[in-house]
């Protein structure tokens, strides 16, 4: 009997939210609402720039929000991520250790963590600048076999495809791994042009994939079908579950044999930001302690609906009371 629900690959980005006034971000000389890229040191002035101004922290990154989700739950994760041995890389490590989770990658005692700063304007509009940092350092040497073969689940995340070849490595060590333990590979897209630049790469991957999660635009990227339960009916092909969400219109399941269209919940969006992770964790949680996909999906739905009907990708509070609810 496996002891963790799910492990991850994935990058660890601590998300670091901060208010300003309009006039202070108009000195900075961002596209308001864009996301950019930045390096390290350049992050680093970012952050200098808003000191007097006091953050608030959460660990992030696609995945680690979903196993997070998981645990919240009360099911056992593991994330596999890069951290730097600096104040956000502790905070991060000591954040999941207090969930439960077990966090194998020691830290790393060169570079920076991988920050997103979320600089949030009275309008509520939110302009993100990501440093990856430590993240492009993750390694197969970092994978533990022990962890992945006790796993049910290893759940990759699409962004460490694109970077760097050691990310790469890592992706593959850790799905040889599950291949020889019985431990089932799903797989989140993360974005469109992971399918479309980094194609070679996850078209390896996705030949030992078990399930697939995308959102329209990823859909329509791996099956060439703008329509998305057209492109369900393609995927269902090469893959034995597959799971695809539509925001407002719901998610679209193929599994084993069965296709299912699952509603979302009416809501009001505060913020888009983390309802495809909550949703992926909150199934993957659902289909490992007995309900059928659509029970699962329509939980996460619930969980979703939660999530952006609110500022962050994380739920406060009791997470498993929301779900049995």
């Amino acid at each position: 009997m496996k002891s963790i629900d799910v492990s991850g690959v994935c990058n660890g980005i601590v998300d670091i939210f901060t208010d300003v006034t309009e006039q202070d971000f108009a000195s900075l000389g961002f596209e308001k609402g864009a996301m950019r890229l930045v390096e390290a040191s350049d992050q680093q002035e970012l952050l200098s720039r808003l000191g007097t101004v006091k953050p608030v922290m959460v660990s992030g990154g696609s995945v680690a929000n979903s196993l997070i989700a998981i645990s919240q739950l009360g099911g056992t994760s593991a994330v596999y991520c890069r951290l730097a041995d600096d104040e956000y890389g502790r905070f991060y490590h000591n954040e999941c250790l207090s969930l439960g989770m077990k966090v194998p990658v020691p830290l790393a005692s060169e570079g920076a963590t991988g920050t997103c700063v979320v600089i949030i304007t009275p309008d509520a509009e939110r302009t993100l600048r990501t440093a990856l940092g430590a993240c492009t350092t993750l390694a197969d040497t970092h994978i533990e076999s022990e962890i992945i073969a006790d796993s049910r689940w290893l759940f990759i995340e699409g962004y460490v495809f694109s970077n760097s070849d050691q990310g790469r490595a890592a992706i593959k060590r850790s799905i040889d791994i599950a291949s020889k333990s019985d431990t089932k590979v799903a797989v989140t897209c993360s974005d469109a042009w992971v399918v479309h630049g980094f194609a070679s790469h996850l078209e390896q991957a996705l030949e030992q994939t078990d399930l697939i999660f995308a959102n329209e635009e990823e859909a329509a990227a791996l099956s060439n079908t703008k329509e998305i339960t057209a492109a369900g009916r393609v995927l269902k092909e090469r893959f034995p579950h597959v799971v695809l969400t539509a925001g407002a219109r719901g998610a679209y399941i193929w599994w084993q044999g069965e296709e299912l269209h699952v509603p979302a919940f009416p809501s009001q969006p505060r913020d888009l930001t983390g309802a495809g992770d909550m949703f992926a964790g909150a199934f993957l949680y659902g289909i490992n302690y007995g309900l059928t996909p659509f029970e699962a999906a329509r939980r996460a739905c619930y969980l979703a609906h939660h999530v952006i009907s609110q500022v962050g990708a994380r739920l406060n509070g009791d997470v498993k009371k929301l779900w049995n609810s």
